[in-house]
């Protein structure tokens, strides 16, 4: 069963980081409809999160705040989302 305390950790990085990135591709590129998949898929994984925390669901939240944490780290690896160079709530670049 998933801890309280890392959920909270990583319900709390997961709103840092939605909260810093921006799509990163110039307004009238292609690129900016993936960017805009991205944030929308990590904010519904993120909504899905509460979801199942509010239901007593903790294993499920886990899963899902990482899932969302997942879809912006990716679109900051890929470039598709700007993190300003956070190396701390995504993966370093090395």
């Amino acid at each position: 069963m998933a801890d309280a305390t890392l959920l909270a950790k990583y319900f709390r990085l997961t709103e840092e980081a939605l909260a810093r990135v921006r799509p990163a591709p110039p307004p009238r590129s292609f690129l900016v409809g993936a960017a805009e998949d991205f944030l929308g898929m990590a904010r519904a994984y993120l909504s899905d999160a509460r979801h199942f925390e509010a239901h007593g669901d903790p294993d499920r939240a886990l899963a899902a705040v990482s899932y969302a944490h997942g879809w912006l780290d990716a679109g900051v690896r890929l470039g598709l989302l700007d993190g300003g160079d956070d190396d701390v709530r995504f993966t370093p670049f090395r």
